[in-house]
């Protein structure tokens, strides 16, 4: 049932009873019961050739870690999974299954609904991680080290994997807390009770790995920097700029950056003190746009409106978490792009949209403009990759560019996660090029280490 403000006007703290901040914030999809998790796995067909694993971005064998849930073996499915995707717990509660793994799914039809992987995923590693059963553990150390950039999924993805190869790794965080798009950048329900920084110390338990936090490339070291002190580095630190719309009003009391609310809702443990304005628009089409405006809505703003320049095929954010929004009481509205922001006493008193329109395969405004009223509005317009520090590296299109193995330009330099621009803007994604990069460089340090062969 939607919830109304208390008719607090402009952008106010406490806006609901205390009690409804916990209610709403609560886990939006609590783990299934041991029960639960036995009648789902019985739906799955373990079929031999699985599209649900040539959907998934880290190919986790899904029939057999369903499998061993089936047969009561929770612990071994958590290690199926761990095998392929060591942040597998985070990526249970946050992958857009809907369009990945369980849209593959051979139930998925009209008349069924596809095997409910994300939810056993997570039922399989939360019980390993609750019960701290490690299943790795490094091999001798090899006296090689390696500098990672960013504690976020990719850089804690290479690092476990290449501890694992007895290799040192030093994470240099730019932030307070490693965890990065986990830590900061979701919506708050998804991932409850400090779900990001325990996984974090699951990770990193493997020995071998040292985060340090509060040190930014480009700030306080640069890439050469570590290229002559490290064997080889791995850079993992996504994308920290925010696009601007480059409007009249942007500069307003009231205008904000969505990544900078979502962040702050993630750290906050009393959301009562969080304000929110009683008309909110957000503007984007991406998951950002979406938890922004949700969230907004369970703060207590009364009102909440996403704009977006296009139609609703081309959201970014799935047609799931568009449903997800509108249940919450989200207005979803396309075809509308921002023109201005209307100034009143220095603050946002609302914005000036305009329609917008396909022209002979390009997006142009029509000229037809409204008016709506808000005193809140959030930028989800996309993010953008700082390149300060990097040196020669080669880019494209504001991306670092990689070989499939995630090496860069660069020699003994490679990368992975949001920062290059290969693949989807995903954890799940991130996990894997941070996985692949990391045995790459293994596979180099190793054959580095070998004796040169003579030549008769």
């Amino acid at each position: 049932m939607e919830r109304l403000g208390n008719g607090k006007a402009g952008i106010e703290a406490g806006r609901l009873a205390a009690a409804d901040y916990e209610a709403n914030f609560a886990d939006l999809h609590p783990r299934l019961d041991r029960h639960e998790a036995l009648v789902e796995s019985d739906r799955c067909y373990f079929c031999y050739d699985a599209p649900c694993m040539t959907a998934c971005p880290t190919s986790i064998d899904i029939p057999l870690f369903i499998r061993q849930i089936q047969t009561g073996n929770p612990i071994g499915s958590a290690k199926t999974i761990f095998d392929q995707n060591i942040l597998g717990g985070m990526c249970a509660r946050v992958c857009p299954t809907e369009t990945l793994c369980e849209q593959a799914c051979v139930r998925n039809t009209a008349e069924d609904k596809p095997v409910e992987i994300g939810k056993l995923q997570r039922y399989s590693t939360d019980i390993a991680m609750e019960q701290g059963r490690q299943f790795y553990s490094r091999k001798a150390p090899t006296g090689k080290t390696i500098a990672v950039v960013g504690a976020g999924p990719a850089g804690l993805a290479a690092a476990h994997r290449l501890a694992m190869h007895g290799h040192s790794v030093t994470i240099l965080e730019a932030r307070e807390k490693a965890g990065g798009l986990n830590e900061y950048g979701i919506a708050t329900y998804k991932a409850v009770d400090d779900f990001a920084a325990r996984e974090v110390d699951y990770v990193t338990a493997i020995g071998g790995i040292e985060i340090v936090n509060g040190q930014a490339l480009g700030r306080d070291f640069s890439l050469s920097d570590l290229s002559a002190k490290y064997d080889a580095v791995f850079l993992g630190m996504g994308l920290a700029g925010v696009n601007g719309l480059g409007i009249e009003g942007e500069a307003l009391v009231g205008v904000e950056d969505a990544v900078d609310f979502i962040a702050a809702l993630r750290q906050a443990k009393d959301k009562s003190v969080l304000p929110v304005g009683r008309r909110v628009v957000v503007l984007g089409g991406g998951m950002t746009a979406i938890d922004a405006a949700i969230q907004s809505k369970l703060l207590g703003a009364e009102e909440v409106t996403i704009c977006y320049r296009r139609g609703k095929e081309n959201m970014n954010a799935s047609p799931y978490e568009q449903d997800l929004a509108t249940a919450n009481g989200v207005i979803i509205r396309h075809w509308l792009a921002p023109k201005s922001i209307i100034d009143k006493d220095g603050k946002v008193a609302g914005i000036e949209v305009e329609y917008t329109a396909i022209r002979d395969g390009k997006l142009i405004g029509t000229g037809e403009t409204g008016i709506i009223a808000a005193d809140q509005i959030f930028k989800a317009i996309g993010q953008t990759f700082s390149a300060s520090g990097l040196g020669a590296l080669q880019f494209e299109k504001g991306k670092i560019v990689v070989d499939p193995e995630g090496r860069t330009s660069i020699e003994g330099v490679w990368a992975g996660g949001d920062c290059i621009g290969t693949g989807e803007d995903l954890t799940v994604s991130a996990v894997a090029q941070g996985r692949d990069a990391a045995e790459s460089i293994a596979k180099a340090l190793a054959a580095a280490a070998q004796p040169a062969t003579a030549v008769a």
